[in-house]
């Protein structure tokens, strides 16, 4: 695969997770726009790091770790969602409006 279609696939990617994070008011469905959006970095990133130095293994690491970082994330971020609604019985982001300072 070519590196315009490794863009092109960060590139949907990315548009799919912004418009679900805009669209949406359910705050599970807003992490996973933000989920399909990192996704589309990490995508983006990896293949044309591959495409600028194929004989490094940098591109790779730096994938794996982000990778690693955005699941250690989301996970915190559903057990903020879980403590949440487990306390205001809250899952949207109109309501969850009131919990700033």
């Amino acid at each position: 695969m070519t590196l315009e279609g490794f863009l092109l696939l960060g590139a949907a990617l990315f548009a799919t997770g912004l418009y679900g994070a805009l669209s949406q008011q359910s705050i599970v469905m807003l992490m996973m726009g933000l989920e399909l959006m990192i996704n589309g970095l990490i995508a983006a990133g990896g293949a044309f790091w591959y495409h600028v130095a194929p004989h490094t293994a940098d591109g790779q690491v730096l994938v794996l770790v982000a990778v690693t970082v955005m699941a250690l994330e989301m996970a915190m971020g559903f057990a903020v969602t879980t403590a949440i609604f487990r306390a205001r019985d809250v899952d949207t982001t109109d309501d969850a409006g009131d919990l700033k300072g």
